[in-house]
Parts: C-alpha cells; structure tokens; sequence
C-alpha cells in the first residue's frame, strides 16, 4: 500500500490537508486527520507536505495519429507526454488512417491501446454520411461517443447530408460529440480573402476565413437538431463568444447538451498570430481577446463544461505556409494543466475550479466508472504538483513525438511532481515509467 502523506487535496470544490492511502489500484481511505500508527508503519509513505493532490486528468478530445499517421505522433509517444502532464484517460478522435468508421476498425484501434497506451484511454467512433448502420452498433457502455464532423475534415468524414444527419441525431441513442464549423461559410471567406492576397493568406487571417459566424451556425444547427430529437450532444472546442448563448446555466447532471473549451482558446488570442505565427493555428482558429474572456466566463458561471487540448500533433515542416498551407493543430496534451494552474495563478480561474473542469466534469458527463474524483473505491488515477517549482518548457523536457510545442521556453510557476495511474507511479523524477493504462468503461 501507497499513503500519499499531508498533501493539499483539492478535490470537489474545496482544499484541505490530508491523507489518501492507496492499495493496488484503488483509493482505500482518504484523511482529514491523523494517520493511524499502523498504516504509518506499514505502507510506503509519500511526503506531500506542500504540494497539491489533484484527480488525473481526463481528456475528452485528443488526436494521437495512430495508425496511419504516426510520423507526426502514435498512441505510445503522445500517452506517455500525456502521463507526464498529470493527463490520466483520454479519449481519441476517428480521423486516422484508416479512418474509425466501422465496428472492426474502432476495436483495431482498442487493441492498439491496450498493447501500447500508458495512459488510460477510449476512442470515438467516427459519423461519415453513409455509416449508420455501424454507429448503431457501438456499445455505449465500452465507448466514449460518436463524433460527427460538422466542419471541413479529413476524407470522407465531413457529414453533410441534412437526412443522415437528422438520422444521426434521432436514432443514435449515445453521447455525439461535434466538431461544428459551417463550411459553405469558410469557403465563401476563403474565396473573398482570395480574390484580396492571392493563393497566400497571411496566418492572421485564420480567424477571418473561419469566422465566429462559421462557428456559430454550425453549433446553432447542432443544438436545434439536439433539442428536437433529444440528443446527447457534446460540442467541442467551443471559440467564440457568441456561441455561448446557445448553452444553459443548470447542474451538469441535468444537462443534455454540454460545451468544450480548448486550453489554446483560453490562453491566445489574435493578438498573438505575430509571435506564434502558424504554431497557433488550428480549427476552430484562435480568435479575439473578447471572445477569449467570454469563454472564460462562460466556464466560470457554469454555461460551459469541460477543459480539454485537442491535442494535434503535426511536424514542424507541416506547420510551415500561411493561412490556407500550414496544417492546424498543436500538441498541447503534456502541458495543458500546468497552463491552467498558471492562468489560475493569475487569477482568472481558481485551482479548484480547473480541478471541477478538467477531472472532475469529464468524469461525469461521461459517466465514467470510477475516475475523476478522489474518492474511496475509485481507481487512483492522481497526481502530484509542486505549486512552487518553476519549470520551462525546453527541447529537452518535450515528450511530443513532433519534439517542439507551442509554448517552447514558456516559463510555469508549477511542476508535475507525479503521476499515479491505477494506484502506481507512472511519473516521477521526469521520467514515465512502464505502467500500461487500463480501457475506460461507462456507466451507461
């Protein structure tokens, strides 16, 4: 057995000092007080005194490139980056190659997570216009969610047909998560911004071509089909303010239709497109200040749910070009708490609040068995932070398979000091250990 000693648990809405004992992979006693002399005598004893005790992370929107495009990342490379951010379950994205769109592929895809994944881990199934019959026969109790590209995506995976997607909405009696970004709207921008600079679009214009309109337009439609067919429906990477308005201010428990926001639309804003240039280009793009602080708000008094990356990693090379050329994506996965650990140093955020957002939210909104709560009889999928202890991002602490991020030589006021997966230590001294995660299951 494991005690994790005199630590700052900060854990459903509130912090104290206390203990939390671990045998084999569960949470077995949590203290508020004194540790009885025997656990003391008996169990290994981490002294946590002055550092943080937070739930792992859980990670809703994730691209891991495996198979198919794994020079840029695979599920072994991006879960162990993953590990060393406090990041510990994930759920991966469809758009690979080949492309998760059917029943055999999705548990390929499983099997590739079991034998190589070192954090815990579901995938989606991907939606594309002639599927449905597949989508059907997903277990909801085994699988995350069905996402549905609502946007421009890769292949054939851009659900545009109005009937399908009425059908998906009605018959598909689990979580659809969307990517929601109105494609006849960026094409028309595209072809205005065209016609001014040629076949080379300066990087500022991203946030132009794939407006806040494109944006909203698309999640209204999703959430007008929710409403009418009664859908659970999750909107990711959420960008702008005006989307907001779409949401509800209620408990999670009651909620039908949830909202994502990325780390990257909570920390850039246009504003940053000459330092960063394409390092911060993804889709949905990186839009105005105002639209940064809305999302923020709007997590703050409830109308938003999750924190999440959308982790993407690309090559630098492919990073390269202007607003059309350079791929979007980032990876973000090893660094996204420590991000929001240092807005809430700022004080845009509480600690406690990241905590509800990152670990907690995503836990019950999708009804994860288990995770997400520093709880007796819950898996111990935790981590440790030194809230005092610098740490910069360099070439030579970066786990991306891609080697370089978006925020190289950034400076944190805080460390990842470990990571529990399952009751064992997968991170610690900067280094990941060989802990293998475990295929998350659903209460549903």
């Amino acid at each position: 057995m494991i005690l994790i000693h005199r630590a700052t648990i900060i854990n459903e809405n509130t912090s104290f000092t206390g203990s939390v004992l671990i045998e084999k992979d569960i949470i077995s006693e949590i203290y508020r007080g004194d540790v009885p002399e025997a656990i003391l005598n008996k169990a290994i004893v981490i002294d946590a005194k002055d550092l943080w005790l937070i739930p792992g992370v859980i990670d809703d929107q994730v691209h891991f490139r495996e198979p198919g495009l794994t020079h840029k990342g695979d599920i072994a490379s991006e879960s162990r980056a993953a590990i060393a951010g406090g990041v510990t379950s994930f759920m991966e994205m469809p758009n690979t190659k080949p492309q998760t769109t059917t029943i055999e592929l999705l548990e390929d895809k499983f099997e590739l997570g079991a034998q190589k994944s070192y954090a815990n881990y579901s995938f989606y199934m991907g939606a594309t216009n002639d599927n449905i019959a597949e989508l059907k026969k997903v277990n909801p109790k085994e699988v995350c969610g069905v996402k549905v590209f609502m946007g421009s995506s890769t292949g054939n995976m851009l659900v545009d047909d109005k009937k399908v997607l009425q059908a998906i909405f009605a018959e598909i009696d689990m979580l659809i998560a969307t990517h929601c970004e109105k494609e006849e709207i960026i094409r028309e921008n595209i072809a205005k911004y065209k016609a001014e600079f040629g076949e080379d679009i300066p990087i500022q214009y991203h946030p132009l071509i794939r407006s806040a309109e494109a944006c909203y337009r698309s999640s209204a439609e999703a959430v007008e089909l929710a409403d009418r067919y009664q859908t659970r429906l999750h909107i990711l990477h959420l960008s702008t303010e005006k989307e907001i308005s779409l949401f509800d201010i209620k408990p999670l428990a009651e909620k039908k239709i949830t909202g994502e926001v990325c780390v990257h639309h909570l920390w850039f804003s246009d504003e940053d497109y000459s330092k960063y240039g394409t390092r911060i280009k993804w889709n949905p793009a990186v839009k105005t200040r105002q639209d940064r602080g809305a999302l923020m708000q709007g997590l703050l008094k409830g109308k938003l749910d999750v924190i999440a990356t959308d982790h993407a990693p690309h090559l630098l090379e492919e990073k390269q070009g202007d607003a059309l050329k350079a791929a979007s994506g980032g990876p973000l996965v090893q660094h996204s708490l420590q991000m929001m650990l240092e807005l809430a140093k700022k004080g845009k955020i509480t600690k406690e609040q990241v905590v509800n957002k990152m670990c907690h939210a995503p836990a019950s909104m999708f009804k994860i068995n288990k995770r997400g709560y520093i709880r007796t009889g819950y898996f111990a999928d935790l981590v440790l932070v030194n809230p005092n202890k610098p740490y910069t991002i360099t070439q030579d602490n970066i786990l991306y398979k891609c080697k370089w991020a978006p925020l190289e030589g950034e400076t944190f006021s805080t460390s990842i000091d470990k990571t529990f997966l399952n009751g064992k230590i997968a991170f610690e001294n900067g280094i990941v250990n060989e802990v293998k995660g475990e295929r998350l299951q659903f209460d549903r």
